[in-house]
């Protein structure tokens, strides 16, 4: 671990402690931007950068209230009834030891130094419930009672507490991780008397304020005792040794060196103070996995740490305050009052101040001995400037300015929209980092623990974890306008609209949620009256319908027959014509003449009477199958 802080501290921990004083807001001489300069202020830019990005992945974890599901992989019918009672058990236990809180702890440690990383820890909790017993038939006793409990909690660690290997590109890659810190004394004492640690002597030891949580003007160096956790592999003979472990830094050839590595085992190892062992030993978890979580804030592929939003804010950080601070130091120039003097002609000793009634002694005339003197008026363009830098930085950060509105793009409603667009992309981008590093797989471990130490409340089962995290504050009230407008343009009879409506209540966060989506279902289900009167309503309409295509039917029949008819009864029509009004002097002539005309008029007449029929057979045809597709259409509705 040694090799590993010191490649940690050379590469890091300067930057670090930087963005952690940008953070808070604390001033030191080392962040001057120019050797001349006086103000101290800082731009309270990326802590705002810092907190928004930090609330909009809380309330996209959390917004919703719960933040996982279960997917049960048994194959039997009481498996869903098992997976409802893990889930409302899993959500109990997290909420009484404060798991919520502290993830918010590890996000925001993630927005601040690029990594979140959290140590999940396994202890037997005492509970005190008040109770009521009864003595006698009249009389109760009225006291507490203990109740024994298995408490899974994660601790938010700091990455100035974290030590790993640097070949590793995640925990799990890594040979091992270690976590130091200091800790009371009394803890370790406590931990002796368990059983936790091994009975040793040990007194308090305070090195440096590195491992402190925070940058403070003076810690508190009395009872404290550093301790070095490591989770990782350990060669298996450095555990079987009984009364101390061997020293692995003693000199050794390469070949020794390499025997070490061919039989390692998951272990846990425990230092007090950098030299006294208190524990070491095998990994007692069922399933041989680290208790150790790490997510990136933003991915920096290949390596183990990632990119926080100080990170991206520092150099634009850096110019607003260079801007600032030069302004304020102009500023004290020309604010204050200055005033020249002929110090030969002031009285001997005289203390010359400045303020409202103070008389000044001169010998002579005080307009010829006092002169005001001023540099000029102050220019605000370094103010200006510092603004345009604030823009930059949050754009950097894809975060919002206090109006609320994206400050990349113009504040036109299309301008907006597309910014916040990508704002959320980007925004899904950490969130997917965050679940699939170490939300689920904190519950699983989580879940993992209690199965191996409390088997009663949690028996051990195949079940599969999915997040539930939705959208963002900011995320949210972009598509509840879209939604709004969506429903406006549909119309409140549109079928779709009951459906938007829900998820409109669905992704709000309101107290009653629950019972509106719940009125909004039952409002949308149909009513068994109404579906029967309209059941009702189309079997009329289809009766009516067939009626209307049996009459066309009929009719076309009709006027198929007329159709045949009709050459016949123009064949008798000719035949009266050609036996009436005959030359009584040349009648067989006459009727051979008429006869030769009337057949050609009846071979035309044929001609056109075979086409008007195809054509009134080919309109009957046609509307028989509009009328039959009708009928299909109306019937399939």
């Amino acid at each position: 671990c040694d090799e590993w802080r010191e490649y940690r501290d050379q590469n890091h921990l300067d930057d670090w402690l930087k963005w952690e004083r940008i953070w808070r807001g604390k001033w030191e001489a080392t962040d001057k931007t120019r050797d001349s300069e006086r103000s101290r202020v800082i731009s309270p830019a990326t802590q705002q950068a810092i907190e928004t990005r930090h609330a909009e992945i809380m309330e996209a974890v959390f917004g919703q209230g719960e933040f996982f599901d279960i997917d049960d992989d048994v194959a039997d019918k009481s498996g869903a009834i098992d997976v409802e009672k893990l889930k409302k058990q899993l959500n109990e236990d997290f909420k009484q030891d404060k798991i919520r809180k502290s993830i918010d702890g590890i996000a925001l440690l993630a927005e601040i130094y690029g990594t979140g990383i959290g140590e999940v820890t396994v202890e037997k909790v005492t509970q005190y419930k008040p109770m009521t017993v009864p003595v006698t038939p009249t009389q109760n006793a009225y006291g507490a009672g203990e109740a024994e409990r298995v408490a899974v909690k994660i601790t938010p660690v700091n990455p100035k507490n974290f030590l790993f290997d640097p070949n590793g590109t995640s925990v799990d890659d890594c040979m091992g991780v270690a976590i130091e810190k200091y800790i009371g004394l009394h803890k370790i004492a406590s931990g002796i008397a368990s059983g936790k640690y091994k009975d040793v002597d040990i007194t308090s030891l305070y090195e440096d304020n590195s491992l402190e949580p925070t940058q403070e003007t003076k810690n508190f160096e009395g009872q404290k005792v550093k301790l070095l956790t490591y989770y990782g592999l350990v060669p298996r003979e450095y555990l079987s040794a009984d009364e101390e472990v061997v020293d692995v830094l003693g000199e050794s050839s390469d070949d020794d060196e390499m025997e070490d590595y061919t039989d390692m085992v998951e272990a846990i190892v425990v230092i007090a103070n950098g030299s006294i062992l208190l524990k070491a030993e095998e990994s007692p978890y069922m399933m041989k996995d680290r208790p150790v979580l790490s997510y990136q804030a933003d991915t920096i592929p290949n390596r183990l740490l990632g990119r926080g939003t100080a990170e991206k804010a520092f150099n634009m950080q850096m110019a607003v305050d260079g801007s600032m601070r030069s302004h304020m130091d102009a500023l004290a120039l020309t604010v204050a009052p200055m005033i020249a003097m002929d110090a030969t002609r002031l009285p001997r000793g005289a203390k010359f101040e400045v303020k409202p009634g103070k008389a000044f002694m001169t010998n002579g005339s005080p307009s010829e001995i006092i002169y005001p003197f001023k540099f000029g008026t102050n220019d605000g363009q370094a103010m200006q400037t510092s603004k345009e830098f604030e823009r930059m930085l949050l754009m950097a950060t894809s975060t919002v300015d206090s109006a609320g509105s994206p400050t990349a793009v113009s504040r036109d409603a299309g301008g907006i929209d597309m910014a916040t667009a990508t704002m959320i992309k980007k925004y899904k981008r950490v969130l997917v980092n965050f679940q699939e590093d170490f939300l689920i797989p904190f519950i699983y471990k989580a879940a993992w623990r209690y199965m191996q130490y409390d088997p009663k409340r949690y028996p051990a089962s195949d079940v599969k974890f999915i997040p539930t995290a939705t959208l963002g504050i900011v995320a949210r009230e972009y598509e509840q306008k879209q939604l709004a407008f969506l429903i406006q343009t549909l119309g409140a009879n549109s079928p779709l609209t009951p459906i938007l409506m829900q998820s409109v209540v669905k992704n709000s966060s309101l107290s009653n949620r629950e019972e509106m989506l719940a009125q909004l279902a039952k409002a949308s289900q149909p009513n068994p009256q109404q579906q029967q009167m309209q059941q009702q309503s189309v079997q009329m309409e289809m009766m009516t319908k067939q009626a209307d295509i049996a009459k066309t039917q009929a009719e076309t029949e009709k006027i198929k027959v007329e159709t045949q008819l009709k050459p016949s009864e123009v064949q008798a029509k000719v035949v009266a014509a050609l036996s009436n009004n005959l030359n009584e002097s040349a009648e067989g002539a006459d009727f051979e003449r008429r006869a030769k005309i009337a057949e050609l008029m009846l071979k035309e007449r044929d001609i056109d009477s075979n086409h008007d029929i195809a054509r009134m057979q080919m309109a009957v045809t046609r509307e028989k199958n509009r009328q039959d597709a009708d009928y299909v259409s109306t019937a399939a509705e």
